[in-house]
């Protein structure tokens, strides 16, 4: 198989290129993007298990077996697709390769987009308050109508930390791991838990048992590259109260949302807070416009970092 005997500078290389096509197009339209029709699929299965509020049937037991049934035949789908696409790639040239695993790489990633909308939710700050609510309401699933301006700051900048490893890091440390397959199944794990994995109602369903597999299956996937993401965050701000973030991070509900947002919290020193959820070096100071900037600064060399490795790992290769 593709990923079986790869030399490591022909995968780095397709990391290269995936990064690559993200710094330069971002996201490929809605009707070729494989995410799209991940989520497109989840959101078809969950409406056959996930009861409606109206409706709820009590019955955890049978709502867990069909969420952790329609997540498994999702993920075999992805799975040998990828696979089968990775045996086909393998007959080809080293070169070709490295283009066509790049490209389909590319879908699995989502830094650009993710800047893109960050700041933009600054942008909108600067204009007004209700348009910077009205812009972080697409990053997150909260009520943002009664958030002040440092309250969407934190919102945004603690979505840019989190998803820095959803979008980024973890899907290449998959990658690295088991090729492309392996990038796809996180990538499904991680839509799944973002369109299943709530504690409670959304869109008129309850997704507390119904979610509760995709939302574990998350955690442990994302469990080491969350740990990777801070520690590289960390390290930009020189290991600044590192020994300090096991402690901050265990303060989320999430096993591994508090390790990246800790690392640019007490980086930058700000609060970054969630009412009634979390709250991040609370001592640290409200986030100003300048520390969006400063944040996005960080996880854009976070990435560049990724990126130099590659092109050390294709060169050494050469050599």
């Amino acid at each position: 198989m593709w990923f079986d005997s790869t030399p490591i500078n022909i995968l780095a290389a397709a990391m290269l290129v995936a990064l690559l096509l993200d710094y330069c197009f971002g996201e490929p339209p809605a009707r070729w993007h494989p995410v799209v029709w991940m989520g497109n699929y989840l959101a078809w299965a969950g409406r056959l298990f996930a009861p409606e509020i109206e409706k709820l049937s009590r019955n955890p037991l049978r709502e867990f077996t069909a969420g952790a049934l329609a997540w498994w035949v999702g993920v075999a789908v992805v799975c040998m697709l990828a696979v089968a696409i990775s045996m086909w790639v393998a007959t080809m040239h080293w070169l070709v390769q490295v283009a066509l695993v790049g490209l389909l790489l590319k879908p699995m990633l989502a830094w650009r987009v993710l800047r893109d909308e960050v700041r933009d939710v600054e942008h909108a700050l600067q204009r007004s308050l209700p348009e910077g609510q009205q812009q972080v309401a697409r990053l997150v699933s909260r009520d943002v109508n009664t958030l002040n301006e440092a309250q969407v700051r934190q919102a945004a900048i603690s979505t840019l930390a989190e998803n820095l490893n959803d979008s980024v890091v973890a899907p290449l440390f998959w990658f690295v791991l088991f090729g492309l397959p392996g990038a796809a199944v996180y990538r499904f794990a991680n839509t799944a838990d973002a369109m299943w994995g709530y504690r409670g109602e959304r869109a008129g369903r309850d997704w507390t048992w119904a979610g509760k597999w995709a939302a574990r299956a998350d955690d442990v996937l994302s469990w080491v590259p969350a740990r990777i993401t801070a520690l590289l965050i960390a390290l930009w701000f020189k290991g600044r109260r590192l020994p300090q973030l096991p402690a901050v991070a265990q303060q989320t509900p999430s096993p591994n949302g508090g390790w990246p947002m800790g690392a640019l919290a007490l980086g930058m020193n700000i609060r970054l807070e969630k009412e009634g959820v979390y709250c991040l070096n609370a001592q640290g100071d409200d986030p100003r416009s300048a520390h969006t900037e400063v944040a996005l600064h960080a996880c854009a060399q976070v990435v560049v970092f990724i990126a130099v490795f590659c092109m050390a790992a294709v060169l050494w290769g050469l050599a």
